[in-house]
């Protein structure tokens, strides 16, 4: 399902923009709550088109821009998917440890405290100026996984425990 994301939110981004006729102008329609319909673009353009959008401070005080081709925007994005796992097996670990807070499978969801962390989100994604359709999809998703993870986890335990 996350692979999904990583997959369908890039492309579904590309295709907003690729349809708007001011091209980067008009991204912001992207940052949106919900990700506009995708439109089919019979334009065929320069590679690459537009300007770069990553701009990055160097430790001497110098802007720089990412990225000179697809392959360095994909070597980013790789190194930032392996931070993202890194974060989320941690995030997993403590949703671990939760479960042994919890007396009931019942209280392993808990959709009023659901609802507070993508609504969080929705605003952290604000405040860094990226899409909130992006956070509230991840959020909602990464909270689903992490509640069958519970699920199974008390689950397992309940079994174990019957063998004693």
């Amino acid at each position: 399902m996350i692979l999904g994301l990583f997959i369908y939110l890039p492309l579904a981004l590309l295709g907003c923009v690729a349809a708007s006729p001011n091209g980067w102008d008009r991204v912001q329609a992207c940052y949106a709550e919900e990700l506009p319909p995708l439109r089919a673009n019979p334009m065929a353009r320069e590679i690459p088109w537009g300007t770069p959008s990553v701009h990055f401070s160097s430790l001497n005080g110098t802007l720089s821009t990412c990225c000179e081709s697809l392959d360095g925007v994909r070597e980013a994005l790789d190194e930032i998917d392996k931070q993202f796992l890194e974060l989320l097996n941690r995030r997993m670990a403590y949703v671990q440890e939760a479960t042994r807070f919890k007396r009931t499978r019942e209280s392993v969801n808990v959709p009023a405290r659901n609802k507070q962390i993508v609504e969080r989100a929705k605003r952290e994604a604000v405040r860094l100026g990226m899409p909130v359709s992006v956070a509230k999809a991840v959020y909602e998703t990464v909270l689903k996984a992490g509640i069958r993870f519970e699920e199974c986890i008390f689950d397992e335990y309940e079994e174990s425990c019957k063998s004693l």
